[in-house]
């Protein structure tokens, strides 16, 4: 295993606190994390996150080295990283509209 492999999850950047799954993992792998192993408490979607180590809730989550969202609670080390832990650090660009040329109320 190399400093990038942690069995079904890569380390895509040195920077990076989360891991991104390979492969489906299942509730109750053992997953060895540089801190030690945790067992995960869920099923982990293939190309889902959990986090490397633990995260704060307002600490930067980073993949790619790149800040991708904002933690809004405690994660555990292990823990699944998703929609229902982290918001977007992404500034709205764009702004849909309806066919009159009125805002649709959406940013993207």
């Amino acid at each position: 295993m190399t400093a990038f492999d942690f069995g079904p999850f890569l380390l895509l950047s040195g920077k990076d606190n989360v891991l991104v799954a390979r492969a489906n993992a299942a509730e109750g792998l053992a997953v060895t994390l540089e801190s030690g192993p945790v067992t995960l408490t869920r099923p982990i979607p293939m190309a889902h996150k959990i986090a490397r180590h633990a995260i704060a809730a307002g600490d930067t989550i980073l993949k790619y080295g790149m800040p991708i969202g904002i933690a809004t609670a405690a994660i555990a080390a292990g823990e699944h990283v998703h929609i229902h832990n982290i918001r977007s650090a992404y500034t709205a660009t764009i702004s849909l509209q309806d066919a009159d040329g009125v805002s649709a109320g959406v940013s993207l």
